[in-house]
């Protein structure tokens, strides 16, 4: 029997480190594929012999993925150690190890920018940058070497992590632990993007349907209304729910909101899935959204 194959901390040091890069080859179509990949490289050459397995692994990891530079880093630690199961002969396949990285790339994806975007890295920038006011050159200093110790620190760290869960799930592979966890992962990955769906996917159609003419006292007269005191005026009228014409103006788009609000957003987005699932290419498909909204809003529909 062959003796177990295993990565050493100086393995996992290694992918670590790459995995500082994951944003190097950051494309449209696949978006940080390429620096996931170059990640794993020190892990597939030790993990995997032959050429033919190794351009395999390299393969299946060219697959789309995104999330935050960050938070890769347990996803990384999850994938290694199923990657470290199935050159051992663990029966885990390319679905499987994609399921995972799909499942949590999305809700790790939103944990991210709060935490270093909006929270850690403003800290240490307002710290820095009060010290710099006051002519201490220990402010750029100590934000440079304190936002990459804390960055460094945690991407180790919730890669060691990972990398010792994925361990403990690839172990009860009988019981279908692992397909639960992707399963899981997936669902809640889907749930988020739902949710970004309604916030992130804006489409409007701007065909008028009707105008009505208000009566008067149901619009602000600003023709009546001059100066500081007219202004004044305006305000508390809008905030008791006057509008802001004589005419009111219904379009396609209040229709379907009255509808069900987002209804086109959720249409475009399933058109978009469709249209992946058919092995459309996603340049193909941002070329054609551009194409569209342009020529719709030319022609006065969009």
């Amino acid at each position: 029997m062959a003796d177990k194959i295993e990565l050493t901390k100086k393995d996992r040091l290694a992918v670590a480190w790459r995995s500082t890069f994951i944003q190097g080859s950051w494309n449209y179509e696949r978006m940080q594929n390429g620096g996931w990949t170059f990640s794993m490289i020190p892990a597939i050459k030790k993990l995997y012999k032959t050429k033919e397995e190794r351009t395999s692994a390299m393969k299946r990891h060219m697959e789309f993925f995104n999330t935050h530079p960050y938070l890769a880093s347990p996803i990384l630690g999850v994938t290694l150690a199923l990657e470290e199961e199935r050159a051992n002969g663990a029966p885990i396949d390319d679905v499987a190890i994609q399921g995972v990285k799909v499942g949590m790339m999305g809700p790790l994806a939103g944990v991210g920018d709060p935490v270093f975007w909006f929270t850690v890295r403003p800290m240490l920038g307002a710290l820095g940058a009060s010290l710099a006011i006051g002519g201490n050159i220990m402010g750029p200093i100590i934000f440079f070497v304190a936002w990459n110790i804390i960055r460094m620190g945690f991407m180790w760290y919730t890669q060691e992590f990972g990398y010792r869960a994925g361990s403990k799930i690839s172990e009860d592979m009988s019981g279908g632990l692992l397909q639960d966890v992707t399963k899981g992962a997936s669902v809640l990955g889907m749930f988020v993007l739902a949710a970004l769906v309604e916030r992130w996917v804006s489409i409007k159609f701007t065909p008028v349907i009707s105008t009505v003419k208000l009566d008067k006292g149901a619009y602000i007269d600003f023709d009546n209304l001059h100066g500081g005191k007219g202004m004044q005026t305006a305000m508390q009228q809008a905030s008791d729910g006057l509008a802001l014409s004589p005419n009111k103006v219904t379009t396609l788009q209040n229709n379907l909101d009255q509808l069900i609000p987002g209804l086109a957003a959720l249409l475009l987005t399933f058109l978009c899935m469709w249209l992946l699932k058919k092995k459309v290419s996603p340049i193909v498909i941002i070329l054609g959204l551009f194409i569209v909204g342009i020529g719709g809003h030319v022609l006065g529909i969009l």
